[in-house]
């Protein structure tokens, strides 16, 4: 089957028009470009292994040979928040991604189907509603234990449902689109259209809100291993480096807490402005 010039321009004339970014777009993009290239390349760039103590210097103010100072058993903080970028932006990415991936699927089937279909759907979305994420992971840790596992598959199945809605109502306003009309006169079966046709055209607006989703959900993981209930000692994580600096805190020293969570509102601000950039360079508008 062969696609005509007519529904090619038709076609080309949904996609999204590109707006030209601004100075802080390009901010927040350096400061996630840093921050991920720091937790792949950790190993080469960190001064110091992350769990190496120096009783000598615990506490210490920044100096040469420890840049952000250390911590309460003399551990280099840089290097303890370079390696907790692992896992910190690690977690969020796998969220962002099963979300997506399933959420995409389920809206696509509900808004390109219809009927009692989306109904079910619909009726199930609004139960995940009703959980907040972060309760969700809780109960998942008490069901199967602390770590990094069990909250970033119940996260994944929180934040599902506000990727199907957003991608059922798209595709409810696509499929009504003159170029679909123009596919299925040519004899192009539904799935085939739907797939290869319609969903990429609603992939960019979908993608900018997942983004906004990333910042969302290292916050909560960040709160959760602050909790004890994330990642867990002697790994770094920004989230547990918070908590374990408490008590040092009332000894007045902030160091240690403060520049994790300084960190954590870095990536998550930046995440923010990407995903409100990219909404307004995609121009797509999202239906009610």
């Amino acid at each position: 089957m062969t696609v005509s010039n007519n529904t090619l321009a038709v076609e080309v004339m949904r996609a999204p028009k590109l707006k030209p970014a601004n100075a802080t777009f390009g901010i927040a993009i350096g400061v996630i470009s840093v921050m991920t290239l720091a937790a792949i390349f950790a190993p080469f760039i960190a001064p110091y292994p992350p769990d190496q103590l120096d009783f000598a210097a615990v506490n210490a103010p920044p100096s040469p040979e420890h840049w952000l100072g250390t911590d309460g058993l003399g551990r280099d903080l840089l290097s303890r928040l370079i390696f907790g970028a692992r896992t910190a932006l690690l977690g969020p990415l796998l969220v962002v991604i099963g979300s997506t991936v399933v959420g995409m699927l389920l809206g696509l089937i509900a808004g390109w189907r219809g009927g009692w279909i989306d109904a079910v759907l619909g009726r199930v979305f609004d139960v995940l509603f009703a959980f907040p994420s972060l309760l969700l992971a809780i109960v998942a840790v008490a069901l199967f234990g602390k770590g990094l596992v069990a909250p970033v598959i119940a996260m994944s199945i929180a934040y599902a449902p506000f990727v199907a809605r957003l991608t059922r109502a798209l595709i409810k306003a696509e499929r009504t689109r003159p170029y679909v009309a123009a596919y299925r006169v040519q004899g192009f079966s539904g799935p085939w259209i739907a797939l290869r046709r319609v969903l990429p055209n609603v992939t960019p607006i979908v993608g900018a809100q997942s983004t906004l989703n990333f910042g969302y959900v290292l916050a909560e993981l960040a709160g959760l291993s602050f909790l004890g209930l994330g990642v867990q000692p002697p790994t770094p994580d920004w989230g547990a480096m918070i908590n374990e600096a408490q008590a040092g805190i009332v000894g007045g020293h902030f160091l240690p807490a403060l520049e994790p969570a300084v960190c954590v509102v870095l990536v998550v601000v930046a995440f923010n402005i990407i995903g409100e950039e990219l909404s307004d360079r995609i121009g797509g508008e999202i239906p009610a």
